[in-house]
């Protein structure tokens, strides 16, 4: 097998349900494999007990076809499996180190369309896969290394539900707010995504005292993300000026995530977010090293805002795992996506849209400051962003017309503001983004830039 990464992208596996590589039989595969790396990796081996792994899923169709597959490849190893049903991803991360288990498996595709699918690992203390594990993974399904190992009568694995799960997170996500306070004072709009958050943030909002207006909360297996959630935040501005509601938050799909929405209806994006909570830590002493985890396509208004609060940004690539990796390496506290995933490691080992929410609701109670006003705290530089559909995905040097471009708009920022283009790691896309003080001038570069890839490489 070459080098040449096959099945894992930045977030997993990740595709068209039913079509390679998310089929039932290279997730039957992926569960040997999976099986046979955690099995041989035990964190706490117990005399007398199988190795464990979790398996939680959001709430789309074909979740029932790769939730049967990986359960026959996992127990096919004599490897005992948890199934916990529709749970947030932090959910499954935050279930599989409450039940000691050896690994936990999200069965999600994010914000992607019902017809996609994806699956992503979990480590025993809930946090995501290095690149070295899944490269063992990847190595198992494809040599055939592991097809000899076959446990028989009592040796194999079995399955069983845990009932309790939902229960479990909602505690867990509870305990990232404080026991002296209440959200009884606020009005709060939501948009569940008809996604795996369709129970567990009504739940948590409603024993917290919140008078909640839920909104997409009726997953069909069909309807996840479908004109609603993160990816239309139109939605979750509706609703908040229909219902008056303080606050609004929408989620993706599996819910890692979370976009918020002020009371005049204005949404307020992942960097927001960021500048919003490490100013708050940084008053009360508790942003460790002073600096907040970001990548690089976070707003360069991010860092004059930490500036001058005593703080820094400290950047990564585009990615929560390498936002992880980074936190991890230093043992920083908080960061994040300009997306909407944000890691607070006070409380949790990925990222979690309703502990992120929950986060910022604490600082508007505290403060008695509306959303609005707490946003101020960044002042962006504008940005202008592209993003494409395409056909194929060469290396960006071998695209001269596209190089010659960016030259350009490098030279006429002058030194403020700049360009990133990249592709996406989940999806046929390319991803443009331009940032500069002018926004007329970034508007025009990033047309001429986004009509030259459409030219060359465009669907």
């Amino acid at each position: 097998m070459s080098d040449q990464r096959k099945l894992f992208g930045t977030d997993g596996v990740r595709g068209v349900a039913n079509i390679e590589p998310v089929t039932a039989e290279t997730a039957l595969k992926l569960g040997r494999a999976a099986a046979h790396i955690f099995s041989q990796t035990r964190h706490q081996a117990r005399p007398g007990t199988k190795p464990t792994i979790v398996i939680g899923k959001d709430t789309r169709l074909s979740g029932y076809m790769l939730e049967n597959a990986m359960v026959a490849g996992i127990t096919s190893l004599g490897v005992d499996v948890m199934l916990i049903g529709p749970l947030p991803t932090p959910g499954v991360a935050y279930i599989t180190r409450s039940l000691r288990a050896d690994a936990g498996i999200v069965l999600s595709a994010s914000h992607n369309p019902y017809e996609d699918n994806g699956i992503k690992f979990f480590r025993h203390d809930g946090y995501k896969l290095d690149d070295k594990v899944e490269a063992q993974i990847e190595r198992l399904v494809f040599s055939g290394e592991i097809e000899n190992i076959r446990p028989t009568a009592g040796k194999i694995g079995k399955a069983r539900r845990i009932d309790d799960a939902l229960g479990r997170y909602v505690e867990f996500a509870k305990r990232s707010f404080p026991a002296g306070l209440t959200l009884e004072s606020l009005k709060i709009a939501v948009d569940c995504a008809n996604g795996a958050a369709y129970k567990s943030t009504p739940w948590i909002l409603r024993e917290l005292g919140a008078d909640s207006i839920i909104a997409h909360y009726e997953p069909t297996g069909t309807n996840i993300n479908e004109n609603c959630g993160s990816t239309h935040p139109a939605e979750i501005q509706r609703l908040v000026k229909e219902s008056g509601a303080h606050v609004g938050i929408t989620h993706d799909g599996d819910a890692d995530r979370a976009l918020l929405c002020d009371e005049n209806g204005e949404l307020v994006d992942g960097d927001e977010i960021m500048a919003i909570a490490a100013v708050d830590f940084l008053k009360h002493g508790r942003l460790i090293g002073n600096t907040l985890v970001a990548t690089v396509m976070s707003n360069f208004g991010l860092d004059e805002t930490l500036e001058a609060h005593g703080g820094r940004v400290l950047r990564t690539k585009v990615g929560d795992r390498y936002v992880i990796e980074e936190m991890m390496r230093e043992s920083y506290n908080v960061g994040g996506e300009q997306s909407g995933h944000m890691i607070f490691r006070d409380f949790a080992t990925t990222g979690d849209g309703i502990v992120s929410a929950l986060q910022v609701l604490r600082i508007m109670i505290e403060t008695g400051k509306p959303l609005s006003e707490l946003k101020k705290v960044l002042r962006k530089y504008p940005q202008a962003q592209r993003n494409l559909k395409v056909r194929v995905k060469p290396p960006l040097e071998e695209l001269t017309g596209v190089q010659t471009l960016l030259v350009e708009a490098e030279k006429a920022l002058d030194g403020k503001g700049r360009v990133l283009l990249r592709y996406s790691g989940t999806e046929p896309k390319i991803r443009l983004l331009i940032e500069g003080r002018e926004q007329d001038v970034i508007n025009s570069h990033a047309d001429r830039i986004a009509g030259e890839l459409t030219s060359t490489i465009g669907v």
